[in-house]
């Protein structure tokens, strides 16, 4: 069961005795949809690694709305950075969108790779801020119908699982603007012919 994240540590530079050490103290949960994980402003006690199933970040603003800030699918370690090095609350409610599995490792257990595991914490650290980095230029360099083609198409039957507000959400529209964007790409070009 755990051999998802043993490989998932080992590609991040992680020694034999992380991966054994990771292994001892991993629990396993099968979750249902709406299934929160962290709270907003909770303080994390886990990280999760996401064996398959899809998860949802979203910012809980005092008018009752939910922005969406990301999405994690399959063979993803979900681990709060910002909370992790202020001790503060999440900034974010994490949950699920979909049946999940996922492995819980102590919060306590990554804090301690710091120390012990340097490269092995860069390189998760690393990797989240690549995926910061790569989400801006996402955001910035294409229309909203490049974003929605390379989402849809990277996330694939997930789709499903998304809903309209969460999807317009992250993709920087509106749920107007989402629909009608979806209604052009899904119009047959004869039909939108004079």
């Amino acid at each position: 069961m755990n051999a998802p994240l043993s490989q998932f540590l080992a590609l991040h530079a992680a020694s034999p005795e992380a991966i054994a050490q990771a292994e001892s103290v991993a629990e396993t949960l099968e979750l249902p949809t709406r299934h929160i994980l962290l709270n907003q402003g909770e303080l994390a006690t886990q990280a999760f690694f996401l064996i398959d199933g899809l998860c949802h970040a979203c910012y809980l603003t005092a008018e009752g709305h939910a922005i969406s800030k990301d999405f994690f699918w399959e063979q993803e370690l979900l681990i709060g950075f910002e909370s992790l090095l202020t001790e503060e609350g999440s900034p974010y409610l994490l949950e699920t969108l979909s049946a999940c599995r996922v492995l819980t490792l102590p919060i306590d257990l990554i804090l301690n790779w710091r120390e012990t595991c340097p490269d092995l914490y860069m390189a998760l650290a690393e990797r989240q801020l690549l995926f910061r980095e790569q989400k801006e230029q996402f955001m910035r360099l294409y229309s909203p119908a490049r974003r929605y083609a390379l989402f849809t198409e990277s996330i694939g039957d997930f789709t499903a699982h998304i809903s309209n507000a969460q999807l317009a959400s992250y993709l920087g529209l509106s749920a107007t603007q989402l629909d009608s964007l979806k209604r052009h790409l899904h119009t047959p070009p004869e039909a939108s012919a004079p």
